[in-house]
């Protein structure tokens, strides 16, 4: 609700601080901090001056999602999130923000599916926009300064073949798949079997039709189906899950890392690759980036620190063999996206409308900045289902990883 009160707190709140930032309001009055702006903030309405008086990273998105407030300049986005985040003083949200409470409950399979659903199937000619020729949606693994995205995506996957050293023959799972493409490179370039299961209708369409595109028919497969509902007789030598934990819930760990023990041979490999919090007990990026990305994005999603992955995989009788951080890849990773889909806004737009273009923008703007800042990361966490006798055939170093 606008009042001249909130407009004069948010006035006095501009011309303190040292944020280079001009606002321009509905009825065409502009404010202007002590600093040079480098940008300036549209006010489309006089709702948005409650956020304004009072900001907060979340806040600050879900009013641009909405099209209350625009953004004019010269600032790429990365320069928009740091006036942002200086405007908002996001860090002390960030580190001490509430949580929201949440019991595990609405993670049931209609919940999941439908929550998943409404991320993923918004259309593959908005994915096929900004995503690399493979449709991997996950943090990518640059070697190089100059790799491209196409080039880092090939190198994660292969990332993660290698550390679960997969071989012709073995039985191979992959849960949350995606559009396919770690299936389909395990099994075009590592002679495994592959399964792939997904709970989005478009996904599973996707790789389904790019196999048999493939001629890989028979040998690599993609079902919808939830990871709970995996037949466990015939067990697999090896399991991947790439950014899919997220939507498992904190209390489901036990179940989740339960169904992989028992999936898995003895000897067996796991790996699991997600996104965390980088602070222990912190379960969100303070309570109005959650609900935005609750609300907006990902309905039902948590984070977990990694100390909490490795004691629930641990607890499961899942052996932690290996743990890698890719923090600055996944930013990297991001403002490929966010790059790619600026480059593709009309198209973007005409495919899912402008407020899911912002939603998606904000989203992956506001991720990298995260990760850059060192507010979340993601770990690559390699484990192994130990034989009777304790065994698991794994090298004593780690050159194997980087041999290809």
């Amino acid at each position: 609700m606008f009042s001249s009160r909130l407009l004069s707190r948010f006035e006095r709140r501009l011309k303190a601080g040292d944020v280079p930032l001009a606002v321009r309001l509905w009825n065409g009055t502009t404010l202007v901090g002590h600093m040079p702006p480098q940008l300036t903030v549209v006010v489309n309405t006089p709702q948005a001056v409650a956020t304004l008086a009072e900001p907060t990273m979340g806040g600050l998105a879900r009013c641009y999602v909405e099209q209350q407030i625009d953004v004019e300049g010269e600032c790429n986005a990365r320069e928009i999130l740091r006036i942002g985040e200086a405007f908002s003083d996001a860090i002390g949200a960030v580190r001490t923000g509430g949580r929201r409470s949440r019991d595990g409950s609405q993670h049931t399979r209609l919940f999941d599916r439908e929550a998943i659903q409404s991320h993923y199937d918004v259309g593959d000619d908005f994915f096929g926009l900004w995503l690399d020729a493979n449709r991997v949606y996950s943090c990518a693994y640059f070697g190089r300064v100059d790799d491209t995205l196409e080039i880092a995506q090939e190198q994660k996957l292969d990332h993660i073949c290698r550390k679960l050293r997969l071989a012709p023959g073995e039985r191979f799972l992959d849960i949350g798949c995606g559009w396919g493409a770690l299936v389909i490179r395990a099994a075009q370039q590592f002679g495994v079997n592959a399964l792939g299961i997904t709970l989005s209708q478009n996904q599973c369409d996707y790789a389904r039709e790019r196999i048999r595109e493939l001629g890989l028919d028979g040998r690599c497969e993609v079902r919808l189906l939830d990871y709970r509902d995996v037949p466990e007789e015939g067990s697999f030598d090896k399991i991947a899950s790439v950014g899919m934990f997220e939507h498992v819930g904190l209390k489901n760990f036990p179940l989740y890392f339960g169904k992989m023990f028992r999936l898995l041979k003895p000897g067996g490999l796991v790996m699991n690759h997600g996104i965390t919090h980088n602070w222990p007990g912190q379960r969100e990026l303070g309570s109005d980036i959650g609900e935005f990305v609750d609300h907006y994005v990902f309905p039902g999603g948590e984070l977990a620190h990694v100390s909490q992955v490795l004691a629930a995989m641990s607890d499961e009788g899942l052996e932690p063999w290996d743990v890698e951080s890719l923090r600055p890849h996944y930013g990297r990773t991001l403002w490929e996206w966010v790059d790619r889909l600026d480059k593709n806004r009309g198209a973007a737009v005409a495919a899912v409308g402008e407020k899911l273009y912002r939603v998606w923008r904000i989203y992956m703007a506001g991720s990298a900045h995260a990760f850059e800042r060192g507010w979340l990361s993601v770990y690559q966490v390699l484990a192994g289902k130990p034989r009777a006798d304790g065994a698991l055939e794994l090298p004593p170093t780690r050159e194997h990883i980087y041999a290809g």
